[in-house]
Protein backbone atom coordinates (compact mmCIF):
# COMPACT_ATOMS: atom_id res chain seq x y z
CA UNK A 1 0.00 0.00 0.00
CA UNK A 2 1.54 3.71 -0.81
CA UNK A 3 2.51 5.65 1.90
CA UNK A 4 0.03 8.79 2.87
CA UNK A 5 3.79 10.31 3.34
CA UNK A 6 6.35 10.82 0.52
CA UNK A 7 9.25 10.97 2.63
CA UNK A 8 9.71 10.04 6.40
CA UNK A 9 12.44 11.19 8.68
CA UNK A 10 12.19 8.90 11.82
CA UNK A 11 14.14 9.58 15.02
CA UNK A 12 17.11 10.80 13.56
CA UNK A 13 19.82 11.97 15.80
CA UNK A 14 22.82 13.71 14.38
CA UNK A 15 25.74 14.79 16.66
CA UNK A 16 29.38 17.13 15.90
CA UNK A 17 32.13 17.73 18.02
CA UNK A 18 30.44 19.39 21.08
CA UNK A 19 26.98 19.40 19.85
CA UNK A 20 23.96 17.83 19.20
CA UNK A 21 22.62 19.11 16.13
CA UNK A 22 19.14 16.52 15.47
CA UNK A 23 18.00 15.24 19.00
CA UNK A 24 15.15 12.24 17.81
CA UNK A 25 13.56 14.21 15.14
CA UNK A 26 10.67 12.96 13.09
CA UNK A 27 9.73 14.71 9.94
CA UNK A 28 6.84 13.40 7.72
CA UNK A 29 6.63 15.16 4.19
CA UNK A 30 2.78 14.26 2.33
CA UNK A 31 3.03 14.49 -1.39
CA UNK A 32 2.49 17.97 -3.29
CA UNK A 33 2.84 19.50 0.47
CA UNK A 34 5.40 22.91 0.63
CA UNK A 35 6.21 22.18 4.27
CA UNK A 36 8.37 24.66 5.86
CA UNK A 37 11.04 23.91 8.46
CA UNK A 38 11.39 26.75 10.88
CA UNK A 39 13.72 27.14 14.25
CA UNK A 40 16.18 29.51 15.22
CA UNK A 41 19.61 30.06 14.35
CA UNK A 42 21.72 26.74 14.74
CA UNK A 43 18.25 24.93 15.59
CA UNK A 44 19.20 21.76 13.44
CA UNK A 45 16.92 22.89 10.29
CA UNK A 46 20.35 22.76 7.64
CA UNK A 47 21.40 19.73 9.59
CA UNK A 48 18.64 17.27 9.23
CA UNK A 49 18.04 18.61 5.61
CA UNK A 50 21.30 17.29 4.74
CA UNK A 51 21.35 14.45 6.08
CA UNK A 52 18.45 13.63 4.22
CA UNK A 53 20.48 14.85 1.07
CA UNK A 54 23.47 12.25 2.18
CA UNK A 55 25.81 15.01 3.27
CA UNK A 56 25.86 13.61 6.96
CA UNK A 57 25.10 9.93 7.85
CA UNK A 58 22.74 10.24 11.24
CA UNK A 59 24.20 8.33 14.43
CA UNK A 60 20.32 7.06 14.97
CA UNK A 61 17.16 7.04 12.72
CA UNK A 62 15.49 5.84 9.50
CA UNK A 63 14.56 7.85 6.26
CA UNK A 64 11.54 6.46 4.62
CA UNK A 65 10.40 6.88 1.00
CA UNK A 66 7.20 5.71 0.20
CA UNK A 67 6.77 3.77 3.10
CA UNK A 68 9.94 1.93 2.29
CA UNK A 69 13.39 2.03 4.40
CA UNK A 70 16.46 3.67 1.87
CA UNK A 71 20.03 4.16 2.95
CA UNK A 72 21.26 7.77 1.31
CA UNK A 73 25.02 7.31 1.66
CA UNK A 74 25.48 10.42 -0.57
CA UNK A 75 24.01 12.86 -2.54
CA UNK A 76 24.23 10.69 -5.74
CA UNK A 77 22.06 8.42 -3.66
CA UNK A 78 19.53 11.35 -2.70
CA UNK A 79 19.68 12.00 -6.50
CA UNK A 80 18.59 8.26 -7.38
CA UNK A 81 15.59 9.15 -5.28
CA UNK A 82 14.74 12.31 -6.68
CA UNK A 83 15.27 14.08 -3.75
CA UNK A 84 17.36 17.62 -5.23
CA UNK A 85 18.58 20.59 -3.02
CA UNK A 86 18.84 24.25 -3.08
CA UNK A 87 21.74 25.12 -0.45
CA UNK A 88 21.96 28.09 1.48
CA UNK A 89 24.91 29.18 0.09
CA UNK A 90 25.07 28.07 -3.76
CA UNK A 91 27.01 24.99 -5.02
CA UNK A 92 27.74 26.77 -8.29
CA UNK A 93 31.30 26.70 -10.12
CA UNK A 94 31.82 30.75 -10.57
CA UNK A 95 33.78 30.51 -14.15
CA UNK A 96 31.38 27.94 -15.91
CA UNK A 97 28.50 29.58 -17.59
CA UNK A 98 24.71 28.93 -15.86
CA UNK A 99 23.79 26.11 -18.61
CA UNK A 100 27.59 24.07 -17.50
CA UNK A 101 26.53 24.51 -14.09
CA UNK A 102 22.88 23.05 -14.89
CA UNK A 103 24.25 19.77 -16.15
CA UNK A 104 27.14 19.49 -14.48
CA UNK A 105 27.56 15.93 -12.99
CA UNK A 106 24.29 14.57 -15.01
CA UNK A 107 25.56 15.02 -18.28
CA UNK A 108 24.17 13.29 -21.77
CA UNK A 109 27.10 11.99 -23.80
CA UNK A 110 27.05 9.73 -26.97
CA UNK A 111 30.60 8.00 -27.55
CA UNK A 112 32.46 10.02 -24.85
CA UNK A 113 30.62 13.63 -26.46
CA UNK A 114 28.69 15.25 -24.27
CA UNK A 115 25.12 16.59 -26.06
CA UNK A 116 24.99 19.92 -25.46
CA UNK A 117 22.13 20.38 -28.02
CA UNK A 118 19.57 18.03 -26.27
CA UNK A 119 20.93 19.50 -22.63
CA UNK A 120 19.93 22.93 -23.66
CA UNK A 121 16.86 22.45 -25.29
CA UNK A 122 15.42 20.33 -22.17
CA UNK A 123 16.56 23.28 -20.24
CA UNK A 124 15.07 26.14 -22.07
CA UNK A 125 11.82 23.45 -21.96
CA UNK A 126 12.04 23.96 -18.26
CA UNK A 127 12.82 27.95 -18.04
CA UNK A 128 9.90 28.17 -20.14
CA UNK A 129 7.65 26.08 -18.09
CA UNK A 130 8.33 27.25 -15.08
CA UNK A 131 8.91 31.31 -15.53
CA UNK A 132 13.01 31.12 -14.60
CA UNK A 133 14.31 33.12 -17.21
CA UNK A 134 17.85 33.42 -16.83
CA UNK A 135 20.88 33.58 -19.82
CA UNK A 136 22.33 29.95 -20.16
CA UNK A 137 25.48 31.34 -21.79
CA UNK A 138 26.03 33.96 -19.26
CA UNK A 139 28.83 32.77 -16.84
CA UNK A 140 27.70 32.34 -12.81
CA UNK A 141 30.15 35.25 -11.76
CA UNK A 142 28.27 37.71 -13.68
CA UNK A 143 24.81 37.12 -13.28
CA UNK A 144 22.88 38.03 -9.89
CA UNK A 145 22.23 36.65 -7.17
CA UNK A 146 18.30 35.73 -7.84
CA UNK A 147 19.49 34.60 -11.17
CA UNK A 148 22.04 32.32 -9.19
CA UNK A 149 19.03 30.67 -7.23
CA UNK A 150 17.17 30.08 -10.78
CA UNK A 151 20.14 28.43 -11.95
CA UNK A 152 20.59 26.19 -8.93
CA UNK A 153 16.70 25.32 -9.17
CA UNK A 154 16.73 24.63 -13.35
CA UNK A 155 19.60 22.01 -12.21
CA UNK A 156 17.33 19.87 -9.64
CA UNK A 157 14.41 19.84 -12.59
CA UNK A 158 16.81 18.99 -14.91
CA UNK A 159 17.46 16.27 -12.64
CA UNK A 160 13.51 14.85 -12.59
CA UNK A 161 13.89 15.90 -9.00
CA UNK A 162 10.26 15.16 -7.35
CA UNK A 163 11.34 15.83 -3.71
CA UNK A 164 12.74 19.58 -3.29
CA UNK A 165 14.36 21.21 -0.13
CA UNK A 166 15.00 24.73 -0.52
CA UNK A 167 17.85 25.97 2.31
CA UNK A 168 16.78 29.50 3.18
CA UNK A 169 15.73 30.22 -0.71
CA UNK A 170 15.04 34.12 0.28
CA UNK A 171 17.70 34.81 2.46
CA UNK A 172 19.49 36.89 -0.79
CA UNK A 173 16.25 37.72 -2.60
CA UNK A 174 15.20 41.28 -3.48
CA UNK A 175 11.30 41.17 -2.50
CA UNK A 176 9.97 40.85 -6.13
CA UNK A 177 12.16 38.27 -6.42
CA UNK A 178 10.80 36.75 -3.56
CA UNK A 179 7.01 36.76 -4.92
CA UNK A 180 7.91 35.06 -8.28
CA UNK A 181 9.76 32.57 -5.71
CA UNK A 182 6.46 31.67 -4.30
CA UNK A 183 4.38 31.61 -7.60
CA UNK A 184 7.03 28.93 -8.33
CA UNK A 185 6.69 26.72 -5.42
CA UNK A 186 3.18 27.03 -5.61
CA UNK A 187 3.34 25.76 -9.39
CA UNK A 188 5.40 22.57 -8.53
CA UNK A 189 3.08 21.33 -5.05
CA UNK A 190 0.03 21.83 -7.93
CA UNK A 191 2.17 19.66 -9.92
CA UNK A 192 2.58 17.51 -7.69
CA UNK A 193 6.20 17.76 -6.12
CA UNK A 194 7.12 18.04 -2.48
CA UNK A 195 8.64 20.66 -1.14
CA UNK A 196 10.77 21.45 2.34
CA UNK A 197 11.35 24.88 2.80
CA UNK A 198 13.79 26.02 5.24
CA UNK A 199 13.32 29.37 6.39
CA UNK A 200 12.93 31.77 9.56
CA UNK A 201 10.82 34.34 7.48
CA UNK A 202 7.19 33.86 9.35
CA UNK A 203 5.54 35.82 6.36
CA UNK A 204 6.54 33.65 3.99
CA UNK A 205 5.66 30.80 5.63
CA UNK A 206 1.77 32.12 6.24
CA UNK A 207 1.73 32.50 2.50
CA UNK A 208 3.06 29.45 0.88
CA UNK A 209 3.75 26.34 3.42
CA UNK A 210 0.72 23.99 4.14
CA UNK A 211 2.31 22.46 7.09
CA UNK A 212 4.85 23.45 9.72
CA UNK A 213 7.83 21.57 11.44
CA UNK A 214 9.90 24.02 14.18
CA UNK A 215 12.99 22.95 15.90
CA UNK A 216 14.73 24.46 19.06
CA UNK A 217 18.34 24.04 20.13
CA UNK A 218 17.72 20.60 17.87
CA UNK A 219 14.73 19.51 18.75
CA UNK A 220 11.17 18.85 17.63
CA UNK A 221 8.71 21.23 19.31
CA UNK A 222 5.85 20.30 16.64
CA UNK A 223 4.31 19.75 13.71
CA UNK A 224 1.38 22.09 12.85
CA UNK A 225 -1.45 23.10 10.14
CA UNK A 226 -0.12 26.65 8.72
CA UNK A 227 -4.40 27.54 8.46
CA UNK A 228 -4.50 27.00 12.42
CA UNK A 229 -1.95 28.68 13.42
CA UNK A 230 -0.12 32.26 13.86
CA UNK A 231 3.14 34.23 13.50
CA UNK A 232 2.95 34.91 17.00
CA UNK A 233 2.15 31.47 18.05
CA UNK A 234 4.91 30.57 15.46
CA UNK A 235 7.53 33.10 16.91
CA UNK A 236 6.65 31.46 20.36
CA UNK A 237 7.32 27.92 18.89
CA UNK A 238 10.25 28.31 17.52
CA UNK A 239 12.29 31.01 20.50
CA UNK A 240 10.70 29.86 23.45
CA UNK A 241 9.42 33.33 24.70
CA UNK A 242 6.63 36.06 23.14
CA UNK A 243 9.06 37.76 20.45
CA UNK A 244 8.31 41.45 19.55
CA UNK A 245 7.29 41.48 15.93
CA UNK A 246 7.57 45.39 15.85
CA UNK A 247 11.01 47.85 16.02
CA UNK A 248 9.64 50.18 19.44
CA UNK A 249 11.95 53.21 19.12
CA UNK A 250 11.58 56.87 20.41
CA UNK A 251 12.32 60.08 18.15
CA UNK A 252 15.80 60.59 16.63
CA UNK A 253 17.31 63.76 17.94
CA UNK A 254 20.34 64.18 15.27
CA UNK A 255 23.22 66.20 16.19
CA UNK A 256 25.97 67.21 13.77
CA UNK A 257 27.27 65.65 10.98
CA UNK A 258 29.42 62.71 11.22
CA UNK A 259 29.43 61.10 7.34
CA UNK A 260 29.47 63.72 4.77
CA UNK A 261 29.76 62.28 1.29
CA UNK A 262 30.49 64.88 -1.37
CA UNK A 263 29.89 63.63 -5.51
CA UNK A 264 30.89 60.66 -5.04
CA UNK A 265 31.42 58.02 -8.20
CA UNK A 266 32.47 54.74 -8.15
CA UNK A 267 32.79 52.52 -11.47
CA UNK A 268 31.59 49.66 -12.45
CA UNK A 269 33.00 46.16 -12.98
CA UNK A 270 30.21 44.83 -14.76
CA UNK A 271 29.71 46.97 -17.32
CA UNK A 272 30.58 50.42 -18.89
CA UNK A 273 28.29 52.63 -16.89
CA UNK A 274 29.19 53.81 -13.25
CA UNK A 275 27.85 52.14 -10.35
CA UNK A 276 27.15 55.07 -8.07
CA UNK A 277 27.01 58.38 -9.83
CA UNK A 278 27.28 61.58 -8.44
CA UNK A 279 25.54 60.91 -5.37
CA UNK A 280 26.09 63.20 -2.15
CA UNK A 281 24.38 63.00 1.33
CA UNK A 282 24.98 63.60 5.11
CA UNK A 283 24.58 61.20 7.88
CA UNK A 284 24.37 62.82 11.82
CA UNK A 285 24.82 61.33 14.81
CA UNK A 286 21.77 60.25 16.79
CA UNK A 287 20.12 58.69 13.41
CA UNK A 288 19.60 55.62 11.49
CA UNK A 289 19.64 56.64 7.72
CA UNK A 290 18.69 53.45 5.59
CA UNK A 291 19.73 53.15 1.58
CA UNK A 292 16.50 51.58 -0.03
CA UNK A 293 16.58 49.94 -2.82
CA UNK A 294 16.08 46.83 -5.60
CA UNK A 295 19.25 45.08 -5.23
CA UNK A 296 22.44 45.74 -7.78
CA UNK A 297 21.47 49.75 -8.08
CA UNK A 298 24.66 50.85 -6.30
CA UNK A 299 23.90 50.19 -2.90
CA UNK A 300 26.98 47.53 -2.75
CA UNK A 301 29.34 49.68 -3.97
CA UNK A 302 28.53 52.36 -2.20
CA UNK A 303 29.09 50.82 0.51
CA UNK A 304 32.56 49.66 -0.98
CA UNK A 305 33.47 53.00 -1.53
CA UNK A 306 33.16 54.51 1.65
CA UNK A 307 34.63 51.29 3.06
CA UNK A 308 37.77 51.54 0.69
CA UNK A 309 36.52 48.08 -0.50
CA UNK A 310 36.21 50.17 -4.57
CA UNK A 311 38.38 53.21 -5.44
CA UNK A 312 35.91 55.84 -6.27
CA UNK A 313 36.91 57.67 -9.57
CA UNK A 314 35.95 61.18 -7.58
CA UNK A 315 34.38 62.55 -4.85
CA UNK A 316 34.84 63.28 -1.12
CA UNK A 317 34.24 61.17 2.44
CA UNK A 318 34.18 63.10 5.19
CA UNK A 319 34.14 61.04 8.67
CA UNK A 320 33.63 63.93 11.96
CA UNK A 321 35.90 66.27 9.96
CA UNK A 322 38.46 63.97 8.99
CA UNK A 323 39.08 63.58 5.20
CA UNK A 324 39.27 59.60 4.64
CA UNK A 325 38.97 59.71 0.73
CA UNK A 326 42.66 58.64 0.13
CA UNK A 327 42.76 56.43 3.22
CA UNK A 328 43.25 52.64 3.19
CA UNK A 329 40.87 49.99 4.42
CA UNK A 330 42.65 49.93 7.59
CA UNK A 331 43.02 53.00 8.12
CA UNK A 332 39.46 54.16 7.34
CA UNK A 333 38.74 51.15 9.81
CA UNK A 334 40.85 53.05 13.01
CA UNK A 335 39.42 56.18 12.11
CA UNK A 336 36.53 55.48 13.02
CA UNK A 337 33.98 53.51 11.02
CA UNK A 338 32.20 50.07 11.93
CA UNK A 339 31.64 47.80 9.23
CA UNK A 340 28.82 44.89 9.08
CA UNK A 341 29.56 43.70 5.04
CA UNK A 342 27.02 42.19 2.83
CA UNK A 343 28.81 39.51 2.30
CA UNK A 344 29.88 37.47 5.35
CA UNK A 345 32.06 34.91 4.01
CA UNK A 346 34.13 37.09 1.44
CA UNK A 347 34.71 40.17 3.92
CA UNK A 348 33.54 39.42 6.89
CA UNK A 349 35.17 36.21 8.62
CA UNK A 350 38.37 34.67 7.84
CA UNK A 351 36.40 31.03 7.33
CA UNK A 352 39.01 28.51 8.35
CA UNK A 353 40.52 30.36 11.80
CA UNK A 354 38.62 30.37 15.29
CA UNK A 355 35.94 32.27 16.03
CA UNK A 356 37.98 34.07 18.91
CA UNK A 357 40.53 35.08 16.60
CA UNK A 358 37.88 36.50 14.30
CA UNK A 359 36.19 38.78 16.80
CA UNK A 360 39.48 40.60 17.20
CA UNK A 361 40.09 41.06 13.45
CA UNK A 362 40.66 44.67 13.23
CA UNK A 363 41.44 45.04 17.06
CA UNK A 364 44.56 42.65 17.48
CA UNK A 365 46.84 45.50 17.38
CA UNK A 366 45.33 47.22 20.68
CA UNK A 367 47.17 47.23 23.60
CA UNK A 368 44.41 44.99 25.36
CA UNK A 369 45.14 42.26 23.33
CA UNK A 370 48.55 42.26 22.51
CA UNK A 371 52.12 43.39 24.64
CA UNK A 372 55.30 44.28 22.20
CA UNK A 373 53.55 42.47 19.25
CA UNK A 374 52.69 39.65 21.28
CA UNK A 375 48.76 38.69 21.27
CA UNK A 376 47.45 37.99 24.79
CA UNK A 377 45.63 34.86 24.03
CA UNK A 378 43.56 34.96 27.54
CA UNK A 379 42.51 38.41 27.21
CA UNK A 380 41.39 37.48 23.36
CA UNK A 381 39.70 34.32 25.04
CA UNK A 382 37.71 36.58 27.53
CA UNK A 383 36.49 39.31 25.33
CA UNK A 384 35.65 36.52 22.66
CA UNK A 385 33.60 34.67 25.71
CA UNK A 386 31.91 38.64 26.51
CA UNK A 387 30.36 38.71 22.63
CA UNK A 388 29.50 35.17 22.81
CA UNK A 389 27.31 35.74 25.80
CA UNK A 390 26.45 39.17 24.90
CA UNK A 391 24.60 38.37 21.40
CA UNK A 392 23.90 34.81 21.84
CA UNK A 393 26.59 33.28 19.50
CA UNK A 394 25.70 29.83 19.23
CA UNK A 395 28.71 27.41 18.41
CA UNK A 396 29.73 23.54 19.56
CA UNK A 397 32.90 24.89 20.93
CA UNK A 398 32.86 28.19 21.92
CA UNK A 399 35.46 30.46 21.46
CA UNK A 400 37.95 27.97 19.68
CA UNK A 401 35.02 27.06 17.00
CA UNK A 402 36.16 27.00 13.34
CA UNK A 403 33.90 29.82 11.78
CA UNK A 404 33.38 27.91 9.14
CA UNK A 405 31.64 25.37 10.80
CA UNK A 406 28.89 27.68 12.51
CA UNK A 407 25.49 28.03 10.86
CA UNK A 408 24.67 31.49 8.84
CA UNK A 409 22.95 32.86 11.23
CA UNK A 410 25.40 32.34 13.98
CA UNK A 411 28.46 33.55 12.34
CA UNK A 412 26.23 36.75 11.12
CA UNK A 413 25.63 37.18 15.19
CA UNK A 414 29.40 36.85 15.75
CA UNK A 415 29.83 39.97 12.99
CA UNK A 416 27.02 42.34 14.24
CA UNK A 417 28.73 41.98 17.70
CA UNK A 418 32.06 42.43 16.66
CA UNK A 419 31.45 45.72 14.49
CA UNK A 420 28.68 47.21 17.60
CA UNK A 421 31.31 46.64 20.35
CA UNK A 422 34.12 48.72 18.64
CA UNK A 423 31.37 51.92 19.83
CA UNK A 424 32.61 53.83 16.55
CA UNK A 425 31.25 57.44 15.47
CA UNK A 426 29.60 55.58 12.10
CA UNK A 427 28.22 51.79 11.78
CA UNK A 428 27.60 50.81 8.06
CA UNK A 429 25.46 48.14 8.44
CA UNK A 430 24.28 46.34 5.53
CA UNK A 431 21.76 43.80 5.49
CA UNK A 432 22.27 43.04 9.02
CA UNK A 433 19.73 40.75 9.84
CA UNK A 434 19.83 38.73 6.64
CA UNK A 435 19.49 35.06 7.57
CA UNK A 436 18.70 35.63 11.27
CA UNK A 437 15.44 34.55 13.09
CA UNK A 438 12.88 36.59 14.39
CA UNK A 439 14.37 36.63 17.77
CA UNK A 440 17.94 37.60 16.57
CA UNK A 441 16.68 40.13 14.45
CA UNK A 442 14.60 41.79 17.62
CA UNK A 443 18.07 41.53 19.42
CA UNK A 444 19.79 43.40 16.40
CA UNK A 445 17.24 46.50 15.81
CA UNK A 446 17.15 47.18 19.48
CA UNK A 447 21.43 47.28 19.33
CA UNK A 448 20.72 49.56 16.39
CA UNK A 449 18.47 51.92 17.78
CA UNK A 450 20.87 51.25 20.59
CA UNK A 451 23.81 52.50 18.86
CA UNK A 452 21.51 55.84 17.63
CA UNK A 453 20.46 57.07 20.76
CA UNK A 454 24.16 56.50 22.77
CA UNK A 455 24.69 59.13 19.45
CA UNK A 456 25.85 57.22 16.72
CA UNK A 457 25.88 57.34 12.98
CA UNK A 458 23.67 54.68 11.28
CA UNK A 459 23.94 53.66 7.92
CA UNK A 460 21.73 51.10 6.80
CA UNK A 461 20.89 49.24 3.99
CA UNK A 462 17.96 46.76 3.67
CA UNK A 463 16.44 44.99 1.34
CA UNK A 464 13.92 44.20 3.72
CA UNK A 465 10.80 46.74 3.46
CA UNK A 466 9.66 46.20 6.78
CA UNK A 467 13.12 46.51 8.20
CA UNK A 468 13.54 49.85 5.82
CA UNK A 469 10.20 51.27 7.12
CA UNK A 470 10.77 50.36 10.63
CA UNK A 471 14.03 51.09 11.66
CA UNK A 472 15.17 54.19 9.40
CA UNK A 473 14.88 58.00 10.60
CA UNK A 474 15.03 58.94 6.90
CA UNK A 475 15.13 56.99 3.92
CA UNK A 476 17.21 57.56 0.71
CA UNK A 477 16.29 55.69 -2.03
CA UNK A 478 18.89 54.35 -4.85
CA UNK A 479 18.28 53.88 -8.38
CA UNK A 480 20.60 52.67 -11.24
CA UNK A 481 23.38 54.24 -8.67
CA UNK A 482 21.78 57.70 -8.21
CA UNK A 483 19.77 58.76 -4.95
CA UNK A 484 16.42 59.53 -6.64
CA UNK A 485 14.64 60.75 -3.74
CA UNK A 486 14.57 61.36 0.31
CA UNK A 487 11.70 59.90 2.69
CA UNK A 488 10.49 60.31 6.16
CA UNK A 489 9.30 57.19 7.23
CA UNK A 490 6.80 58.36 9.30
CA UNK A 491 4.86 60.17 6.23
CA UNK A 492 5.35 57.37 3.39
CA UNK A 493 3.65 54.39 2.17
CA UNK A 494 5.59 50.85 1.43
CA UNK A 495 3.56 51.50 -2.01
CA UNK A 496 5.24 55.36 -2.71
CA UNK A 497 8.69 53.73 -1.80
CA UNK A 498 8.06 50.84 -3.99
CA UNK A 499 7.57 53.24 -6.82
CA UNK A 500 10.92 55.15 -6.04
CA UNK A 501 12.81 52.01 -5.88
CA UNK A 502 11.66 50.86 -9.28
CA UNK A 503 12.34 54.60 -11.22
CA UNK A 504 8.69 55.42 -11.64
CA UNK A 505 8.82 58.04 -9.28
CA UNK A 506 11.82 60.82 -8.15
CA UNK A 507 12.74 63.82 -6.52
CA UNK A 508 14.89 66.32 -6.24
CA UNK A 509 16.80 65.63 -2.65
CA UNK A 510 14.94 65.91 0.53
CA UNK A 511 11.65 67.31 -1.81
CA UNK A 512 9.78 64.30 -0.46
Amino acid sequence: MDSEYIIEMLNIRKEFPGIVANDDITLQLKRGEIHALLGENGAGKSTLMSVLFGLYQPEKGVIKKNGEVVQIRDPNDATALHIGMVHQHFKLVDVFTVLDNIILGAEDTKCGFLQRKNARKKVQELSDKYHLAVDLDAKVEDISVGMQQRTEILKMLYRDNEILIFDEPTAVLTPQEIDELMDIMRGFAKEGKSILFITHKLNEIMAVSDRVTVLRKGRLVGTVNTKDTTKEALSAMMVGRPVQLEVHKGPAHPGKVILDVEHMTVPSKLHKNNAVKDVSFQVREGEIVCIAGIDGNGQTELIYGLSGLEKMSSGTITLDGKDLTKMSIHRRNLSGISHIPEDRHKHGLVLDDTLENNLVLQSYQDPRFQHMGFIKSGQVRDYALKIIDEYDVRSGQGPVTIARSMSGGNQQKAIIGREIDRGTPLLLAVQPTRGLDVGAIENVHAQLVAQRDAGKAVLLVSLELDEVMNLSDRILVMYEGEIVGELDPKKTTVQELGLYMSGAKRSGKGEA
